[in-house]
């Protein structure tokens, strides 16, 4: 005679109910640096009346674009765990090298933007080469690039700023293209392709699985090597492109150009919810942050703060925001 055993249903999984607290909660959570950058707006918009202004808004954009293009190459290297430390030196660079070019070749300004980007390009190659084939650190090979680009910037103008360019290398940042200038174009096209390319290719895909896990990318097919390589050719491609942009704004080349710009690049990228370990991070939420950090510059600007003070208030802001990415992974896990 058999028995029959029934085996009981499974207890299913709570959920979390609708505008409870727990949803108002993980809300708080996801949408962190939105909430911040309301409230940030907010204040100036009370503060100060100018702030919401079309032409205040337009300089923010102005300002942020030079800063967008190198933020979104920093994503995509954070994205596989490096870092690139080399990014300011490599936009002093590059600016340079298209001002000499400019200043050489005064008939054939326009060239002098693919001057600049080939420059950038093959200084992020070197790092890539150096990080994907000889295994050096990220931290270290871009450090040592970082002041071998900064020693050639002063090699290019035998150390001192180009000046004496002519009006048309000017026109290359300051040209409008449907009421917008170049730069902010360049951000607009940056962020909408490169975000399309994270989320809908392939190679997107690679980027986030060399970033969660190497050793297992690699079982899996993936060549890492040529990732780790093409996203450090990428950023300092980016890094070239915003170096030529900054010099035509003001008409000059400077060693000194960019000098702290990747400080803020990473700001932007890990305020913007990227994990320095890699493998989790989008480019929405680098524009997210690179915006907050503009916007925060713009505004304490008008009331006046003190530069120190500034850094100040970034730093804190930066802090916080490590601080609530690590405790979101701990509430998820």
């Amino acid at each position: 005679m058999s028995t029959t055993t029934s085996t009981p249903a499974p207890t299913p999984t709570p959920t979390t109910r609708r505008f409870s607290r727990q949803w108002f909660q993980g809300i708080a959570i996801r949408y962190a640096m939105v909430l911040v950058m309301l409230l940030v707006i907010a204040f100036f918009l009370y503060r100060s009346a100018r702030f919401g202004t079309l032409d205040n808004v337009t300089t923010i954009l102005v300002a942020a674009a030079p800063f967008a293009l190198i933020a979104l190459g920093q994503t995509l290297v954070i994205l596989t765990g490096g870092i690139d430390l080399s990014v300011g030196s490599v936009i002093a660079l590059s600016a340079m090298s298209g001002a000499l070019f400019a200043k050489s070749f005064p008939d054939q300004v326009w060239l002098s933007v693919l001057v600049a980007v080939l420059v950038g390009l093959v200084a992020g190659s070197i790092n890539g080469a150096v990080i994907s084939l000889i295994n050096v650190p990220p931290f270290i090979a871009t450090l040592g690039m970082l002041t071998l680009a900064s020693g050639l910037a002063f090699v290019v103008g035998n150390g001192a700023p180009i000046n004496g360019l002519p009006q048309a290398f000017g026109q290359v940042a300051n040209t409008q293209i449907l009421g917008l200038t170049v730069p902010v174009v360049l951000m607009i096209l940056g962020i909408v392709g490169i975000g399309l390319m994270m989320r809908r290719t392939t190679y997107g895909l690679r980027i986030y699985a060399v970033g969660g896990n190497r050793l297992a990318s690699e079982i899996a097919g993936v060549k890492t090597g040529r990732v780790l390589f093409s996203v450090y050719a990428i950023s300092g491609a980016l890094a070239g492109l915003s170096g030529i942009m900054l010099a035509s704004r003001v008409i000059s080349g400077s060693p000194t150009l960019g000098r702290g710009y990747e400080l803020d690049a990473i700001a932007a990228v890990v305020i913007g919810g990227a994990s320095l370990m890699g493998g989790r991070g989008t480019v929405w939420g680098t524009v997210l942050g690179l915006l907050l950090i503009q916007t925060l510059n713009n505004g304490l600007d008008i009331l006046t703060v003190p530069a120190y003070w500034q850094n100040v208030i970034k730093g804190v802001l930066i802090v916080a925001a490590v601080a609530v990415d690590v405790w979101a992974t701990k509430r998820r896990t």
